[in-house]
């Protein structure tokens, strides 16, 4: 049986672990130190999915390790993780994400902004007027 304190330390592991998952050249790493052809280490990949469910995946920091551990549970993934132009690839589509969702957020903070900042119009149609 884990004791409070070992699974404590479990859990920052996991979650430490799971969330290098989101880096591209990490994945590159393993994949080209063999970790991901060893069969130990694919199954602890399929154990890490309950990371997915909500009561775990609020701690994440970096939510889009989820994906690519779901990606991580193909084979043909991992086997293309080997080529450090697939995790250039990936790490360059990150950084063109990022920076989209950076500035559509920040349109549409400053339209919600825009849009509480004026005065409240009367409906059109409004019977006071007849």
């Amino acid at each position: 049986m884990e004791t409070e304190e070992q699974a404590r330390n479990r859990f920052q592991s996991e979650l430490e672990f799971i969330q290098c998952l989101a880096n591209p050249n990490y994945l590159n790493f393993l994949a080209q130190r063999g970790f991901l052809r060893e069969r130990p280490f694919i199954n602890y990949l399929k154990y890490l999915l309950y990371w997915k469910e909500p009561e775990y995946a609020k701690f994440l920091k970096y939510p889009h390790c989820l994906h690519m551990l779901e990606l991580l549970q193909y084979e043909h993934f991992r086997k293309e993780l080997v080529n450090a132009q697939c995790a250039k690839f990936i790490d360059e589509q990150q950084l063109l994400h990022w920076q989209h969702y950076s500035r559509k957020r920040t349109r549409l903070q400053q339209a919600l902004a825009e849009q509480q900042q004026q005065p409240q119009q009367p409906p059109h149609g409004n019977a006071a007027a007849k």
